[in-house]
């Protein structure tokens, strides 16, 4: 499952992506917003969405990941990130290895795009890169773990 969600800056190229993934075959639940509005405030969105990645990971499904889309997705990685079982990775260049390298080596399991730095192809190339990769375990399931160690002692 793909869990998506963004602010009103990310807005359009959710709606672009959701199409692209349906296309592809992949099972989506959108998050909202469900309607263009300019107030919207990315954590009322992005937060409920990690809850659902953050869920079906403790619930045994480890495959299930996030996408989460703002005006330079920093804001909502950060608030991502916040949720415990998250690690979200920031997509705001047009270079899809970024994508792939986030998971292959951090284990992202949501990706943070920036829309006014992506085109819509460029950010399902990235999408697409993302969802072909594998954790590569290994090197960097050490480093990882030195981060979850930290992590439990705040």
């Amino acid at each position: 499952m793909i869990y998506i969600a963004s602010d009103h800056a990310g807005f359009y190229l959710k709606k672009q992506l959701i199409q692209y993934l349906k296309i592809k075959g992949l099972e989506l639940e959108d998050l909202g917003p469900y309607e263009m509005d300019p107030d919207d405030d990315y954590p009322d969105f992005i937060i409920p969405c990690a809850l659902r990645v953050a869920e079906s990971h403790a619930q045994g499904k480890p495959d299930d990941v996030g996408i989460v889309i703002g005006g330079s997705g920093q804001g909502e990685a950060i608030a991502a990130n916040k949720v415990k079982g998250i690690w979200a990775a920031v997509i705001n260049s047009a270079n899809p290895q970024i994508a792939k390298l986030a998971r292959e080596h951090n284990n992202a399991n949501v990706l943070s795009l920036g829309a006014r730095f992506l085109s819509a192809d460029d950010a399902k190339k990235a999408v697409s890169s993302w969802l072909d990769a594998e954790f590569e375990g290994g090197r960097h399931q050490k480093r990882i773990n030195k981060i979850i160690k930290f992590e439990k002692r705040l």
